[in-house]
């Protein structure tokens, strides 16, 4: 297979420059500053994205010899402070917490900003100001934003990282990754969204001691430009404890690894984009994709009912030679929205890749189940009592290749082991209120989090047998079908925004976007060919089992397979 991990945008810069490493890097900064110093002070501001390694980034820094050096965190309340007043917003669970609308400078102290505010404007020579919210403390010559993807930010809090302006390094990582979500990210975004027009310089930190740097307009170039084409994001790879052995051999991935449970290809909010600039590689989060350019990303429909989010998400979940999904169920929407202060809601799908014989998906409930008593198993479970008999309450139906279950929220559901499942799903991922998880531990030695309490106030208690086998299960119908491609409509349920077409292409298929963004997968075939009828971009292949995003901008396009013989495409959008 030819599966690609490293999907390259090459991005058309001109003469424009790119730097990789400190050496080169702080030489152009140099030369900038000293372009800058007539005037006497030259002041840089470095703004920094949670996760960034300050202590690698400040020593670099401190070689460029600054008059002064400021760090905005001087201008926070106590650390103490701090962790009571976003404590709210994180809760005792592990996993969930509540989204923080606030502002950066919600923790800040007026006097303290005043006093750095003073020392900056009565220094002369180069000042750097160090930090998160750096660019709104004053005036400045030079904007330095330094990003990092969240899977690395993930990433570093496994290897001990603590939170932003929080000594919590030995702390549970899935309580670090919440506080990150619902807290930081949130407040790091909104800052990054009122700064991509004055950006000089745009440093890649992803690497430990090992940055790029492109300069700001570049960076802005390269983010249109991918906005008017195919693309793909950098997919990433996750073990977990009911994971398989498919995605070893398909992606290419280690042998000798344990198994992988878990693929994110195609999620803007997780996944980065790789820009190579005159041969320089750069690391940025799509997310910047979605917020620089959303209405060329998304279309002016999807962004008008969604905003700067991109709202599809496919990920890949691998219980081949694996196990069980955990049973569980997603929120309501209002259930979601009053609890977490989300928007929308995990609306899903199963998408069946591949299958093994005998491979089965569990959904929907079984005609007779009482809640009371469901209810009641489920706690005893939990409490170790005894084990929970999922087949007693819970529909079983077999899984096939190309097969696609709808799973809108408030069904409860799970993959069986055996199944290759392509998830097409609305974004909020982390909502996923475990029920069950078969008796077993996490790889970090610990109980996976149940969620019971969440659940049983979010299942549909009507979703039983007969009406899951009418609106849920094989809902495929034929809407057109020639010579050259078959098209199907899959789902999802009418409950769902997003509708799944598949595509069998026998020579060529058109498309057109129709002012919407289109996110596709190939889901059988070695490889496809993406083309512009107007060459308004260059040829794109993709092979077997990759997601690619089509913006709303392209309009029209065309697929066709790469050899001789048939593909088939699945392709979702937002429901107009």
């Amino acid at each position: 297979m030819n599966y690609c991990k490293n999907p390259i945008n090459v991005i058309d810069a001109g003469k424009e420059r790119a730097w990789k490493g400190y050496p080169d890097i702080l030489e152009a900064l140099r030369r900038e500053t000293a372009l800058r110093a007539e005037k006497g002070r030259c002041v840089i501001a470095v703004e920094t994205y949670p996760g960034v390694n300050d202590s690698e980034l400040v020593e670099a820094l401190r070689t460029l010899n600054p008059a002064l050096f400021v760090d905005t965190r001087e201008t926070l309340c106590t650390k103490e402070e701090f962790r009571r007043r976003i404590q709210p917003f994180l809760t005792d669970d592990r996993v969930f917490g509540r989204m923080y609308y606030g502002e950066f400078s919600d923790f800040q102290i007026a006097e303290a900003i005043d006093a750095l505010r003073e020392r900056v404007n009565g220094c002369g020579g180069l000042v750097i100001i160090y930090g998160m919210g750096a660019a709104s403390l004053t005036d400045i010559d030079i904007l330095v934003y330094a990003d990092m993807a969240r899977w690395e930010i993930q990433q570093r809090f496994r290897r001990g990282m603590s939170d932003f302006y929080t000594d919590n390094a030995d702390e549970d990582v899935l309580k670090k990754f919440k506080q990150g979500y619902f807290f930081e990210w949130r407040i790091a975004d909104k800052i990054k969204r009122s700064l991509y027009d004055r950006i000089d310089f745009y440093l890649d930190t992803n690497r430990a001691d090992d940055p790029s740097m492109i300069c700001g307009e570049t960076f802005r170039r390269g983010l249109r430009q991918i906005a008017r084409r195919p693309f793909r994001t950098v997919p990433y790879f996750d073990p977990g404890v009911w994971g398989g052995q498919w995605m070893k051999k398909i992606c290419g991935l280690d042998p000798s690894a344990k198994n992988y449970a878990w693929s994110f290809d195609g999620v803007p909010e997780e996944n980065s984009i790789y820009m190579s600039v005159n041969g320089i590689l750069v690391e940025s989060p799509a997310i910047n994709l979605v917020f620089y350019c959303p209405i060329e990303l998304l279309g002016e429909q999807v962004y008008a009912r969604f905003g700067a989010e991109f709202p599809i998400r496919f990920d890949f979940l691998d219980t081949m030679d694996g196990q069980n999904l955990s049973l569980q169920v997603h929120p309501l929407t209002d259930y979601i929205h009053n609890n977490f202060g989300m928007a929308y809601t995990q609306d899903e799908s199963y998408y069946i890749l591949d299958a093994k014989e005998g491979a089965q998906v569990y959904l929907g409930l079984k005609e007779d189940v009482c809640p009371e008593e469901m209810i009641g198993g489920l706690r005893a479970a939990q409490s170790g009592e005894k084990l929970f008999d999922a087949d007693r309450y819970v529909n079983r139906f077999p899984a096939k290749k190309h097969d696609h279950f709808l799973i809108p929220a408030g069904t409860v559901h799970c993959s069986g082991s055996g199944c290759m499942v392509l998830e097409i799903s609305a974004t909020p991922y982390i909502f996923t209120m475990k029920l069950w998880d078969w008796g077993r531990l996490g790889l970090d030695g610990r109980p996976r989090p149940i969620h019971i309490d969440h659940g049983e106030k979010v299942i549909k208690w009507e979703r039983r047998t007969e009406w899951v086998r009418k609106n849920l299960v094989d809902r495929t119908c034929l809407l057109e079908e020639n010579d050259d491609y078959t098209v199907e409509h899959t789902g999802l349920h009418e409950l769902e925004f997003i509708e799944t077409r598949r595509y069998t292409i026998r020579t060529v298929c058109d498309f057109d976007t129709d002012g919407n963004l289109n996110m596709l997968n190939l889901v059988e075939g070695e490889a496809a060919v993406v083309e512009s009828p107007d060459e308004a971009f260059a040829p794109y292949t993709v092979h077997y089992a990759e997601t690619f995003i089509i913006p709303a901008s392209v309009g029209r396009y065309t697929i066709r397979p790469l050899g001789n013989e048939p593909i088939k495409v699945i392709c979702a959008y937002v429901r107009k």
